[in-house]
């Protein structure tokens, strides 16, 4: 038989669950514009029916329903639009850092423009073939001194921004290996919290929300692969477990664990320098040559991974030993720097060839003949190391030079005969030296030609980055619009669940007071006729 008051529970139930549902529809408005909150809703089910199988059932025509309860408050979230957001954004972190260093170093270069390296370079040659036209005028000289010392403050200052730039881009490495690591521990915490809660049977939906934001953040830095454990105990079957987290390659094998989340333990990820030494016994870091996560070792050359982490990887530089020990370097900051380095030092090298076999003013005697070729001093005009390595840094005017101009040798030997004071032969030789074909870099080419190729390619650079990095914007934003199509709350869509469960807990209500007339009937109203 079953109870009178049968009627009141179901009610109750009723309204007790489609309040639940308002609480969690308010929870949705009140969080419409948190970041990375993701929308909730109820998942009801009916209340086991009566009677239950059993030798005492009795006997009515079928079961009764009793009711409804809240089985669950889950999230509104589609796994597959997670991992697609995570693709675009890694390729977004690669080419954004990658482009933002390009636009750096085309801001040092500063080409096409009248204060760049190609300018001072023509206003160079400029003054030699003035100074050919006149070679014993104090002025004419003085000009190509000045310009030359252009040249190579030029030089220098170039190499000097590049560098101080490139350490930026090495601390802003560093800054990012750090954020990693502390994105992995939260990673870890929130994953202890998650495995103390879901085996109670709960949802922790505000700690999975936390932990999809930290992932996305943690997408953008490096390649990552995230896998769910489960917390057993009494978790229900949509609770999502313990996240894992790897970083993988570009073809998504794994190179190493970052968060265990089966274990709860974190292993700390960072980037290895190779080591140099300074004459002065100092030890510093040079470029990246390795990774490392936790014990585990990676070498710089098999981290085929993208996200913003490697592309300043690739823009600070890396390098590679070779079995002789020989040293290699890659990346968009080192080549410049060797580009230039080469440049210079072949620049120098040919341009001092050609001003020793000149003759300057100090090669004649005091009745402006000139002196014997055995007894004539072969003066150097630039100053450059012994071997490309630095030389953009190094280059500057010799102290001969710096003493006097009288040093700058702008005659030359005509078929043989020694040149007359003023002769100024040598001075054209000097300014052909922008068309002569040399040896640059294993590469017979001009300066001229060579420096268009620097230039050039990292415009090349430049816009493929760019280009890139707004493909990139716009298929992650593409991703993101559909993820808060599913995943975002709606304002009109929570109002119209509003209203459902008002009007349901109002026929809830209305049910009891229904019950409560039947049940007054019943107990003062049956029998009151004797």
């Amino acid at each position: 038989m079953r109870s009178t008051f049968m009627g009141l529970e179901t009610a109750k139930r009723g309204m007790f669950t489609q309040q639940s549902a308002l609480h969690t529809t308010g929870n949705n408005i009140a969080n419409a514009n948190t970041e990375g909150y993701t929308r909730q809703r109820v998942n009801f089910k009916a209340t086991e029916a009566y009677p239950s199988l059993g030798l005492n059932r009795p006997q009515i025509p079928g079961q009764m329903g009793t009711g409804v309860e809240v089985e669950s408050v889950q999230r509104v979230r589609e796994s597959f639009l997670d991992i697609q957001y995570r693709s675009e954004s890694n390729k977004l972190g690669y080419w954004e850092s990658r482009a933002n260093a390009l636009q750096k170093m085309e801001e040092i270069m500063n080409e096409p423009s009248e204060t760049g390296l190609a300018s001072s370079l023509d206003k160079f040659w400029q003054s030699l073939q003035d100074l050919a036209l006149d070679p014993t005028n104090a002025g004419a000289r003085s000009v190509v001194r000045e310009r030359g010392n252009a040249v190579a403050d030029t030089f220098n200052y170039l190499a000097t921004s590049l560098k101080s730039v490139q350490g930026d881009l090495k601390n802003e490495l560093d800054v990012s290996v750090k954020e990693v690591n502390s994105l992995a521990n939260q990673l870890n915490n929130i994953n202890k919290q998650i495995s103390e809660i879901e085996p109670n049977g709960y949802l922790p939906n505000d700690l999975y929300d936390e932990r999809d934001r930290l992932l996305d953040k943690l997408s953008s830095l490096a390649n990552i692969k995230v896998s769910y454990n489960a917390s057993g105990g009494n978790a229900l079957k949509i609770s999502e477990g313990t996240a894992t987290v790897e970083i993988v390659d570009d073809n998504g094998k794994a190179i190493g664990t970052l968060v265990d989340g089966k274990r709860q333990r974190v292993s700390e990820f960072s980037v290895t320098y190779r080591k140099i030494t300074d004459e002065n016994g100092n030890i510093t870091d040079g470029l990246a040559e390795g990774i490392k996560i936790g014990s585990k070792s990676i070498n710089i050359m098999d981290f085929n991974s993208a996200g913003k982490i490697s592309g300043l990887i690739d823009s600070y530089g890396y390098s590679e030993t070779l079995n002789d020990g020989s040293v290699v370097e890659y990346g968009l900051y080192p080549d410049m720097l060797n580009n230039l380095d080469t440049m210079a030092y072949e620049f120098a090298s040919e341009f001092n060839a050609v001003h020793r076999e000149g003759w300057n003013l100090r090669d004649y005697d005091a009745n402006k003949n000139p002196i014997d070729e055995f007894d004539k001093e072969d003066v150097d005009f630039f100053n450059v190391g012994s071997n490309a390595k630095g030389a953009a840094s190094m280059l500057s005017l010799t102290d001969k030079i710096k003493e006097s101009t009288d040093f700058i040798a702008a005659g030359r030997k005509v078929d043989g005969n020694l040149p007359e004071i003023g002769n100024g032969n040598n001075a054209v030789s000097l300014s052909n030296v922008k068309n002569d074909v040399i040896d640059i870099g294993g590469t017979n080419t001009t300066l001229q030609n060579f420096y268009e190729g620097i230039i050039g390619g990292m415009a090349v650079n430049a816009q493929e980055a760019e280009r890139l990095t707004k493909n990139s914007t716009v298929l992650r934003d593409s991703v993101e619009e559909r993820r808060q199509s599913v995943s975002a709350v709606s304002l009109d869509e929570e109002m119209t669940n509003m209203i459902q469960f008002q009007h349901a807990y109002n026929a809830s209500a209305r049910m009891i007071s229904l019950q409560d007339e039947l049940l007054d009937k019943i107990i003062n109203g049956m029998g009151a006729g004797r």
